[in-house]
């Protein structure tokens, strides 16, 4: 069902432009044939995406496989021990002949009808290794939008413009990342759809909700009779995750207030320990590293933060919300689509470790209001983030792909636009060319 852009829930309008037809049958009575590629399956939000929609399509009767070309992790394991097909394609340098030959051996031999890339690297490999498939079915490519992309190159966003001239649907996971990416690739925003990521509620033990509570061995009571605040982060330890802002701001709450549990594990962490330590904070953080149990800590936890310095639609923040558990987040990229300031959680400025520090410390002083928050996002999350409306949506988006072909790059568009700094200004509009 289509509602106004300016909306939660928003999907963009179909596909605009010019569409040809690539001489894909229609597939509307027949099962259909979708390969999902990526380039990692780390543990991740897009990876948890993918899992979602692989075994969501399976059980909507789709034949349905996934492809990833490096770190395997137990995601891939989740993913055959519900029947879907997992092909690992090897990639083994940055320009890499053989693999781009596997890769369109892999997508010519099965047949798919539809082939969704995430990630960079996934969707400009997928883009030519289906330029290579010759003879057979060519499938229609759908290419992905899951965060704003701030930090890509001009010459990233010409790649990304190219892949998408040769995607029969573009698909964000936020209504800002499409913004972000429609501008930065000077593309109508009207060609583009925004499907939210789809959360299941994770089934929590008492058993396991105790286990977890043991990570936050604090003293019961602050010196001034407020009970200890149980903070959690979960996400990979890198720069654009803002864990600094919430250390900096750990520093400014009352002493022995809070105590964070840090789930993930990244190439910050040995810098991250260092600062903890050179904060006075070592007693009152501590790093799990990357778990599996994550669930039972946002079960256990008051308060989960995400402090990110760039964002597109968080899974951590979706399912901690699921779980009843109060969130407070960065006021950046889809983090305001999921967080309605003071209703489903609370919001702060991007970087702002006092404003940070001032709501951590209303919501430990206020628990009453605090678990209203909890409350009110488990119910916002069940009504509008489901994983079965995520994936119908997904169905439907590739059926029409498959139906109506391939959709042409805009043209006579200004190609010395790509790459722009951004203003804040430009994405509180719509972007239309």
């Amino acid at each position: 069902m289509s509602r106004s852009v300016d909306q939660p829930g928003v999907r963009l309008s179909t596909l605009a432009g010019h569409v040809s037809s690539v001489g894909s049958p229609a597939v509307s009575d027949t099962p259909l044939r979708v390969l999902l590629v990526t380039d990692e399956m780390e543990i991740g939000g897009t990876q948890r995406q993918i899992v979602n929609l692989a075994c969501g399509l399976r059980e909507r009767g789709a034949d349905v496989a996934v492809l990833y070309f490096r770190s395997r992790s137990f995601l891939v394991d989740e993913l055959e021990g519900r029947g879907v097909k997992v092909i690992h394609c090897p990639k083994e340098s940055a320009i890499d002949p053989a693999f781009v030959l596997a890769l369109a051996h892999a997508v010519r031999s099965g047949r798919y009808h539809t082939v969704h890339a995430f990630a960079f690297s996934a969707e400009l490999w997928t883009a030519v290794a289906l330029q290579c498939a010759i003879g057979g079915r060519r499938p229609t490519l759908v290419s992905s939008v899951r965060g704003t992309y701030q930090w890509y190159s001009r010459w990233q966003w010409r790649v990304k413009r190219w892949v998408s001239g040769r995607s029969s649907a573009v698909v964000a996971n936020s209504l800002e990342g499409a913004r972000y990416a429609a501008l930065r690739m000077v593309w109508p925003l009207e060609a583009m759809q925004v499907v939210y990521n789809g959360v299941k509620p994770a089934v929590v033990t008492s058993v396991e909700r105790d286990q977890a509570l043991k990570a936050w061995s604090a003293r019961a009571e602050t010196e001034d009779r407020h009970p200890v605040m149980r903070l959690l982060f979960v996400g990979r330890l890198v720069e654009i995750k803002g864990l600094e802002t919430l250390i900096a701001a750990l520093t400014l709450l009352p002493p022995g207030s809070a105590r964070l549990v840090v789930c993930g594990a990244g190439p910050l962490r040995a810098t991250l320990d260092a600062t903890v330590k050179s904060s006075g904070l070592a007693e009152h953080v501590v790093f799990l590293g990357e778990r599996t149990d994550a669930a039972a800590f946002m079960a256990a936890a008051d308060v989960l933060v995400l402090p990110s310095l760039q964002e597109g639609l968080s899974n951590a923040l979706l399912e901690a919300m699921s779980l009843g558990c109060t969130v407070v987040a960065s006021r950046v990229g889809g983090n305001s689509e999921l967080v309605v300031d003071g209703q489903t959680g609370l919001l702060f400025p991007v970087g702002d470790a006092q404003g940070l520090a001032q709501r951590l410390d209303d919501l430990r002083r206020e628990p009453a209001w605090r678990n209203r928050l909890g409350q009110q996002a488990a119910a916002f999350v069940d009504e509008r983030f489901a994983v079965p409306a995520m994936v119908g949506e997904m169905l439907r988006l590739y059926r029409r792909t498959v139906d109506r072909g391939s959709l042409a790059m805009p043209p006579a568009l200004p190609l010395r636009a790509l790459g722009r700094p951004s203003k804040p200004e430009e994405l509180s509009t719509t972007c239309r060319h």
